[in-house]
């Protein structure tokens, strides 16, 4: 029997979640990894896919960083005997320095902690979080004319 490649197998699933709408509604200046303290159920859910990140956001309260509003579903075989909570606090796991760092730019420049992936590494869940500063209406018209220009360019390319 041949050898399974480890590589393939975690490459493929490794994204569990993306937040595509943070890119749209902010500019990411810093990106972090941090990892996540989750139940059991909840990461049988996340193997499942079963998570959403839309409407989520990171909270800095007496010097830990929270993952606050990321919607898990829970898998209606995963456990008989615990009343899973659906979009119950998770806490992130950060070095000491990260933490000071979002503090900092949180509290004293006006940034936004915003959830941007989740994924898989070496078997545990990782949160990438990112430091994000709002776009306006008219910074978000730029950016679509921009993603628009760069797909109409590679078309002009292909075809060229």
């Amino acid at each position: 029997m041949a050898a399974k490649n480890s590589k393939t197998k975690n490459s493929a699933n490794a994204n569990i979640a993306s937040n595509r709408h943070a890119t749209h509604e902010f500019f990411i200046e810093d990106r972090f990894e941090a990892g996540l303290v989750l139940e059991g159920w909840e990461v049988k859910s996340l193997r499942d896919g079963r998570v959403q990140l839309k409407e989520s956001y990171v909270v800095i309260k007496k010097g830990e960083a929270w993952l606050v509003g990321a919607h898990v579903s829970p898998l209606l075989s995963a456990s008989t005997h615990i009343k899973p909570e659906a979009v119950r606090a998770k806490k992130l796991l950060l070095h000491f320095y990260e933490i000071n760092k979002l503090i900092g730019a949180v509290e004293r420049k006006g940034y936004t902690v915003v959830p941007l992936s989740m994924y898989w590494k070496n078997g545990r869940a990782k949160l990438e979080i990112g430091l994000a500063k709002g776009k306006q209406l008219h910074d978000k018209r730029i950016s679509s004319k921009n993603r628009d220009w760069e797909r109409e360019k590679a078309r002009i390319m292909r075809h060229a």
